[in-house]
């Protein structure tokens, strides 16, 4: 709708005199004025800023509102996106270090040469679900409570069971209770040692561990002589003269043995220092031994 008023009843204006005047059907006869240039009440030329120019700004104002609201939603709209999708990764993150890969720092040389203190190793936490079980020769990272430690007094409290939470999601420091060491015997296994200068024997077959024992180091420099519980593993340190392991702990309650059930994963790669990146694989030091303890093939 046109906000123009109509002319002043131009037919009804004084009509004009002399000789070179129009007629009043001439005058309804003129053609309507331009946009340009309309005609006011008396006659008068008027520009197109009329009374509908305001209107137009005020809808130009509008349209700029709008326009400077159109451009603020993307950016909400993006940084929301990029909240999602980092909240989104760390969730993924969360869930992988709680059940999938998990990492760890090597905190002494009692696995040398195999593992530096300080090397950053992931443990591989799948590579003993749905019925696995550690092998002769793997590198486990477990919690040492109850066979290298002993159980705590008392029920564990809220803030435990919150920084036990925490270090599953590997949002806190694993601490000193858990160790990496390497499977030597599994349950049912016999393991024996006559002391320095001799293998070490699993079931009666001599073990070869040239391959990953520190240099200089013997097998054992005690001898003793084990037969490992069933569902439990007997480890040892790759630089045995520097690793406090099974063999430390046979007189004590749990006898040094560590439950499967406290295996937290199988160390699997070395990841950082770059310049140490590798996979840790199972050596062949055991294919010669017979007796799976129940676990089928253990070479």
């Amino acid at each position: 709708m046109s906000t123009h008023e109509p002319p002043t009843d131009r037919d009804g204006s004084p009509a004009p005199t002399g000789a070179d005047s129009l007629s009043r059907s001439a005058v309804v006869s003129e053609p309507e004025p331009s946009p340009e240039r309309q005609a006011t009440p008396d006659g008068g030329p008027v520009s197109e800023q009329s009374e509908d120019r305001p209107e137009a700004a005020e809808k130009d104002g509008e349209d700029g509102e709008s326009g400077g609201d159109g451009e603020s939603e993307p950016g909400r709209s993006r940084s929301r996106d990029l909240l999602l999708l980092v909240g989104i990764c760390l969730a993924a993150l969360l869930l992988v270090n709680a059940f999938v890969a998990r990492p760890f720092t090597v905190p002494s040389g009692s696995m040398e040469d195999t593992l530096q203190p300080g090397d950053r190793l992931i443990a591989n936490q799948l590579a003993y679900a749905f019925g696995g079980h550690p092998r002769r020769g793997d590198i486990v990272v477990f919690d040492g409570v109850g066979s290298f430690l002993p159980e705590p007094a008392g029920q564990p409290g809220f803030w435990d069971n919150v920084r036990s939470v925490g270090r599953d999601l590997g949002l806190v420091p694993a601490g000193n209770t858990v160790y990496v060491k390497r499977v030597i015997g599994v349950g049912g296994d016999r393991v024996r040692s006559t002391g320095p200068g001799a293998p070490l024997t699993v079931n009666g077959v001599p073990v070869d561990e040239t391959s990953y024992l520190a240099p200089g180091d013997q097998p054992s420099g005690v001898a003793f002589d084990v037969v490992v519980p069933p569902g439990e593993l007997f480890v040892l340190g790759d630089h045995r003269s520097a690793s406090r392991d099974s063999r430390d702990h046979l007189g004590e309650p749990g006898g040094g043995f560590v439950p499967e059930d406290k295996v937290i994963g199988r160390a699997d790669w070395v990841v950082y220092p770059f310049s140490r990146l590798t996979g840790l694989d199972r050596p062949s030091a055991f294919t010669a031994v017979t007796g799976t303890g129940g676990h089928g093939d253990q070479g």
